[in-house]
C-alpha cells in the first residue's frame, strides 16, 4: 500500500512552516484529518492496518484512542478488527476517560492515533486506562513519524520516542522529515511566515 500517495491526493501531505505539538517545527505537515475524511479510504487504510496486527497475532479486546486526532483512525481499526472503541480526552491538561466508558479488568487494549511522533498523546492514553485496570498490548498509527520503531521497518527507535520497546508499534509506513527545535529553525531565521498549528489542538 502506497500510504504517501494517499495523502498526496487528499492534499494532506502539507508544506510550510509548522509547529508541532511537541513544540519544534517542520517544513512538512500530515493532516490526517483530510485523507479520513472519505470512509471508503479510512476503510481501507484501517483494514490494511488490522491485517498486520492480525498477522502479528496479537490478541485485542478494544482499541482506545486519545481525542481528537486519533477518533477516526481508532474507530475504523475496531471496526476492522471486530472489536470496541472507546477513547480518551483532554480534561484541564490530563487525559482522562469519560462518557459512561470503562475497562474490564485485565482488558487487552491497543492504542490508536492517526499519526505517531514521538507517541507521546499515545502514551498518556494508555496510562489512563492503565490506571483503570486495562492491559496495554501494542500501538498503531496510520503512519510513523520515525521516532518510535514499528513492526516491519528497518528504523531504529530515536532518543525523542516515548513509546515502550517492549510493546509493538503497527504503522502502515515511515514518514521521516526535518524537525527543529524553534531556535534552530531555518525557517524562521529565512524570516519566514510564524510557524501554524494546522491539528486538532491548533488552527
Amino acid at each position: 500500500m502506497n500510504v504517501k500517495q494517499y495523502y498526496l491526493d487528499a492534499n494532506a501531505l502539507l508544506e510550510g512552516h509548522f509547529l508541532l505539538s511537541s513544540g519544534k517545527h517542520s517544513p512538512f505537515y500530515l493532516q490526517s484529518a483530510r485523507v479520513l475524511e472519505n470512509p471508503k479510504v479510512a476503510q481501507e487504510l484501517a483494514e490494511s492496518l488490522a491485517l498486520q496486527i492480525k498477522d502479528f497475532g496479537l490478541e485485542v479486546d478494544c482499541i482506545c484512542s486519545p481525542a481528537l486526532g486519533g477518533i477516526l483512525a481508532g474507530y475504523e481499526l475496531a471496526r476492522a478488527l471486530g472489536v470496541r472503541f472507546i477513547f480518551t480526552e483532554r480534561v484541564e491538561g490530563k487525559m482522562t476517560l469519560r462518557r459512561g466508558f470503562e475497562i474490564s479488568p485485565n482488558e487487552k487494549i491497543l492504542i490508536c492515533e492517526d499519526i505517531i511522533t514521538t507517541g507521546g498523546s499515545a502514551l498518556e492514553s494508555a496510562s489512563c486506562v492503565e490506571e483503570l485496570g486495562a492491559c496495554i498490548v501494542g500501538f498503531a498509527g496510520l503512519a510513523n513519524r520515525g521516532f518510535c520503531k514499528r513492526v516491519g521497518s528497518k528504523l531504529e527507535a530515536k532518543p525523542e520516542g516515548k513509546l515502550p520497546s517492549n510493546l509493538p508499534l503497527f504503522a502502515l509506513d515511515d514518514f521521516v522529515f526535518e524537525i527543529f527545535a524553534p531556535e534552530d529553525c531555518p525557517l524562521c531565521q529565512e524570516g519566514k511566515l510564524p510557524a501554524i498549528k494546522p491539528g486538532s489542538r491548533g488552527n
